[in-house]
């Protein structure tokens, strides 16, 4: 990305932080700015330092700024952490357990953190066709995101990849900038609702390539072409596209979340309630990582960011509910 931190000082073995975020994306970046800005002694972990958008391509939906580059957009929000003095820690955290008032939080590298409260903010993986090309054209053509990406290709042909409802969704969303899609998909039915289906099936400018897969993704400075085999008569064909979405779901890190004790939805999601709170005491979530009833699920930096806020908000006040002693919350 093209940006250093300077490396922070380790914790010292009494020290205890008022909030400790894990995640250095959108939503945790935001998170641990407001937290300092709240007055509270604030840290934060993260193993990828601008999460998501260093993957993304050309963002121009954020409010304010009409178009940059994600990793750009990282850079601006880490310098915006950065002028607050926030420690920021290139680390993995391996586990999260609470011990009477105080969370100890454990990393790869063998430091250990204390905190009064946690904000999870960890994002979530979306799943890849780990085919070749994918990773040389992140960003260049395959995108992970329709919402984020749509308008990039305008007056373009693109591929859509896969059958849930956020596939046929997004080919549906596409059709209102590309002059064609192609929904590509492994099987010969899909896995969403019946009103999605029949959009799709109905849409002139949507062509099904079923029981089909994506074998490599192609091109010069940009992708130009993607293989697909069809399964069940082998045959391999090129097909000329600009872009290609990818949309086959994510993948939360749902072993670590259950042996933190969270409590998770049906898709591995942290349930949060209002308030970005989970069910354990103390420790809020926010951004890509969550789910549940209470959350609408649109993963979006505008989304991430402003849950990140909300989420330190709660830490702040959740402090004040406990009745820390004057000059333990704040340094």
């Amino acid at each position: 990305m093209g940006f250093r931190l300077g490396i922070p000082r380790k914790p010292r073995e009494a020290e205890v932080f008022d909030v400790l975020v894990i995640g250095a994306g959108p939503a945790g970046l935001s998170a641990a700015l407001y937290s300092k800005r709240l007055g509270l002694k604030t840290a934060c972990v993260g193993e990828n330092l601008g999460g998501a958008l260093n993957e993304a391509g050309i963002v121009d939906d954020y409010i304010g700024i009409q178009e940059i580059f994600g990793p750009e957009l990282a850079k601006k929000f880490i310098e915006h952490v950065k002028k607050y003095e926030v420690p920021i820690y290139m680390d993995s955290v391996t586990e999260v357990v609470k011990e009477s008032d105080l969370f100890r939080v454990s990393t790869k590298s063998g430091t250990v953190f204390k905190a009064r409260t946690v904000i999870l903010a960890v994002g979530s993986r979306r799943r890849r066709l780990g085919v070749p090309g994918e990773a040389e054209f992140a960003g260049r053509g395959v995108t992970y995101c329709a919402a984020c990406d749509a308008p990039l290709f305008k007056d373009k042909v693109v591929a859509v990849v896969g059958g849930g409802n956020s596939a046929l969704q997004s080919a549906l969303l596409m059709t209102s900038y590309a002059t064609k899609v192609y929904l590509i998909h492994r099987r010969d039915s899909f896995r969403a609702y019946d009103v999605y289906v029949k959009s799709v099936t109905n849409h002139p400018k949507i062509e099904l390539v079923l029981n089909s897969v994506i074998k490599s993704i192609g091109g010069s400075k940009s992708v130009e072409w993607v293989e697909v085999e069809n399964l069940v008569t082998h045959e391999v064909r090129k097909i000329g596209v600009e872009g290609v979405l990818v949309e086959i779901g994510s993948e939360p890190p749902k072993e670590f979340f259950t042996r933190i004790g969270l409590k998770l939805d049906e898709y591995g999601y942290v349930v949060v309630e209002p308030g970005q709170r989970t069910n354990v005491e103390g420790l809020f979530a926010a951004g890509d990582c969550t789910g549940g009833p209470h959350k609408k699920k649109f993963d979006q930096v505008v989304t991430a960011v402003a849950e990140g806020a909300l989420a330190a908000l709660s830490a702040y006040e959740h402090l004040i509910r406990r009745g820390a002693e004057k000059g333990e919350v704040g340094y």
